[in-house]
């Protein structure tokens, strides 16, 4: 993979950029927003890992351009802990987003997921996602749990699919009610009444929750990790 790294802290490269290339991607750098555009359009890049508090730029307007002009996945590595500042950036199309200090492990595993969704895009839309428990075929509206079926309202199964396709990902409310609704001008206690009729039907106990998470003030997060399946 090509990971551009886009932040103005030289502590930040020089922690990142021997790890990265140990690991056989090639790392590319940038300190403003400018230069990371730059860097977009005269190489192709994979991953773009993205501080919001950049020089030059807000990095929250940097997202929308570099996944247009370069077809990147965009990593979030901030220090803005704010949930109105991770909303945005969700919003605005990043991939995921984690709180600066972070340890590497869980950047690289963030970095991993994001692998592994470019691979199952380039290899045509899947519609089927599993995990050890779970089983979702999107094209054919089912959804098995521990080898028994699960019957979803259509709007259940609206939901339920975009956390299954971001699994392991924050999803934004926002993002969950255009699933939802087709529209983000939905009261937010619809979408908790949706989130809760999942939760009875998934969850061993629905009060706490282990499947469907809550991210507070921002969305949910599937946390099984689904894998994508050839359909046979």
């Amino acid at each position: 993979m090509n990971i551009l790294i886009v932040d103005d802290e030289p502590s930040i490269i020089r922690a990142l950029k021997p790890v990265l290339t140990a690991l056989s991607h090639d790392v590319f750098e940038a300190a403003t927003g400018s230069a990371a555009l730059q860097m977009v359009r005269q190489s192709t890049i994979d991953i773009v890992l993205l501080d919001l508090g950049l020089p030059d730029a807000d990095g929250s307007e940097l997202i929308a351009p570099l996944k247009d002009e370069a077809g990147a996945s965009v990593l979030v590595l901030s220090a803005r802990h704010l949930e109105a500042d991770k909303v945005r950036a969700l919003d605005e199309g990043a991939d995921d987003y984690i709180d600066k200090p972070f340890g590497m492990a869980e950047l690289l595993a963030r970095i991993r997921v994001i692998e592994r969704r470019r691979k199952q895009e380039s290899d045509g839309t899947a519609t089927i996602f599993q995990s050890e428990n779970l089983r979702v075929d999107l094209a054919r509206r089912q959804v098995t749990l521990m080898g028994e079926p699960i019957n979803l309202s259509p709007k259940e199964f609206a939901i339920f699919g975009a956390l299954v396709r971001n699994s392991a990902q924050v999803v934004t409310q926002r993002q969950l009610m255009i699933a939802g609704w087709n529209t983000p001008l939905v009261d937010g206690q619809y979408l908790r009444s949706y989130i809760a009729l999942l939760r009875d039907k998934l969850e061993e106990d629905p009060s706490y929750p282990e499947l469907i998470l809550t991210e507070s003030g921002v969305g949910y997060r599937l946390a099984e990790q689904m894998t994508p399946v050839r359909r046979t």
